[in-house]
């Protein structure tokens, strides 16, 4: 019987599921076939959209014990993309990401509880503007197999909130831009 076991990191990012051995595997990236997006309210009046164009990561699982598996993002802040050159300026100062002072940011896995067949919730400590926290990432398995190149990958969602002051981000938008949503869309090419 094929068990199926999801796992995502951010952001980031990841869901990971399985084969009948353990397997690493490297994001995506150079393929753009891997993005850690952000959602937060723009005041209250609308959504605020951006991603992290530069990251990079690993993850390893083993289908028969999917507790074991391990996943690590590390994401260059400054790559922080809204869409809105001066937006993205204030977004690297130190009023919020503080990229000269904290470059990067991290994910790396500390769980895995299965919570359906192709569902998961992962647990970790996200490290970003120097702090770090413990973080849940609720992921779903997105599907698996051999692409037309010849490699064989596997495909997650994962998402999370992340409260700003908890990472010492304190620029005061209003209530409705307490929280910032993380959406992860990843693949992984099996090495």
């Amino acid at each position: 019987m094929k068990k199926t076991f999801a796992s995502a990191a951010l952001a980031g990012l990841l869901a990971l599921s399985g084969s009948l051995q353990a397997a690493d595997y490297v994001i995506d990236t150079e393929g753009q076939h891997a993005f850690i997006n952000f959602k937060i309210s723009h005041l209250g009046f609308s959504w605020l959209y951006g991603r992290f164009n530069d990251f990079e990561g690993t993850f390893s699982w083993d289908a028969d014990k999917p507790e074991a598996s391990q996943v690590q993002v590390t994401i260059n802040t400054a790559s922080v993309d809204s869409n809105h050159a001066e937006r993205d300026k204030h977004l690297r100062s130190d009023d919020f990401l503080n990229v000269e002072a904290h470059p990067q940011a991290t994910f790396r896995s500390t769980g895995v509880e299965m919570t359906g067949d192709d569902t998961a919730m992962v647990s970790g400590e996200l490290t970003l503007n120097g702090v770090t926290n413990p973080v849940i990432l609720a992921t779903r398995f997105m599907g698996e197999g051999e692409d037309p190149w010849g490699s064989y990958r596997a495909g997650f969602e994962g998402k999370t909130r992340l409260v700003l002051k908890d990472y010492n981000i304190d620029y005061d938008l209003g209530p409705a831009a307490r929280e910032v949503e993380l959406i992860l869309t990843i693949e992984g090419i099996r090495q």
